[in-house]
């Protein structure tokens, strides 16, 4: 990693990127989940897609905005599974 920031990300960092906001993107038009869960699922990809830190603390962040939103009562089952499955991908994202 550079000093500048410019590090070079991985293939495989990417792709798992992509294969999360895919399923974010999902959960964030899925008009049957709830708009706070829809909202964290799109800061999550904001997050993901943002020019600040490596890809690790992108990661992390992502995961802190759907923290609270799998605690919610009114997350549907379905919406819920699929961002522990998110979760469980970017936990694997590393410098």
């Amino acid at each position: 990693m550079s000093e500048s920031g410019n590090e070079e990300i991985s293939e495989e960092t990417i792709a798992k990127i992509e294969q999360v906001t895919i399923v974010l993107s999902q959960i964030g038009e899925d008009s049957t989940v709830p708009r706070n869960i829809r909202r964290a699922a799109n800061e999550a990809i904001d997050a993901l897609h943002s020019d600040i830190g490596s890809p690790a603390v992108r990661a992390s962040n992502a995961i802190s905005r759907l923290g609270d939103a799998t605690l919610d009562p009114n997350c549907p089952s379905h919406a819920r599974t699929r961002i522990w499955n998110a979760v469980s991908i970017l936990e694997t994202i590393n410098d």
